[in-house]
């Protein structure tokens, strides 16, 4: 089992940053990859950025160049770094531990972004 404590959601205003936090605990041995996914209303949740135990990232085309994932092994600890934040960024973001044959999912952190 795997546990998933995330933090650093709030309001902010648009051009403005947030980070978020996601701390993991339990069987951290046997993730294999985290990362951030984010749901608005009315829509289908979606991945945001991933990032593998090896270091390798993955990132939704509408972050790109303005989101930065980043994995600190010895604090168990999954960062998302949100620079330049538009509206549409609003939403519950929510970080996600995949195993072998799991997959865990923190309570949401929500992230609005006022124009």
């Amino acid at each position: 089992q795997v546990q998933l404590v995330e933090s650093g959601g709030g309001l902010v205003q648009a051009g403005g940053s947030l980070r978020l936090s996601c701390a993991a605990t339990g069987s951290i041995f046997s993730i294999n990859a985290m990362g951030w996914y984010r749901q608005a209303p009315g829509k289908q949740r979606e991945l945001v950025a991933a990032i593998t135990r090896g270091g390798t990232t993955n990132y939704a085309d509408s972050v790109k160049g303005r989101f930065t994932i980043a994995r600190d092994n010895g604090k168990n600890t999954v960062y998302l770094q949100m620079n330049r934040l538009k509206p549409e960024d609003t939403a519950v973001y929510y970080c996600n531990a995949k195993t072998i044959d799991s997959n865990y999912w923190g309570q949401g952190t929500q992230v609005t972004v006022s124009s």
